[in-house]
């Protein structure tokens, strides 16, 4: 009974083994994917503002304004409450 035991042992072994492989894969994936659409974005950005600079310039500043428009109203992390 003591080696079904230890055989099941060794199985819950291998099973976390995987599920542990997949998360390293999951996150490796995950990183090519944000490099690739950051590069994407950035070569797009600057093929715009080669070919149409004011439309260039403008979608600039519109992204600028989104991502600073997130970082004042997200919430802070740091244990910093702002008034």
């Amino acid at each position: 009974m003591e080696c079904l035991l230890q055989y099941m042992d060794e199985i819950d072994d291998l099973i976390g083994v995987f599920g542990l492989l997949s998360e390293r894969i999951r996150g490796l994936v995950l990183a090519m994917i944000t490099l690739f659409v950051g590069v994407a974005v950035a070569a797009s950005g600057a093929l715009l503002a080669v070919v149409h600079p004011p439309v260039g310039l403008a979608i600039c500043i519109l992204l600028f304004v989104t991502l600073l428009y997130r970082k004042v109203t997200s919430t802070s992390h740091n244990g910093l409450q702002s008034v």
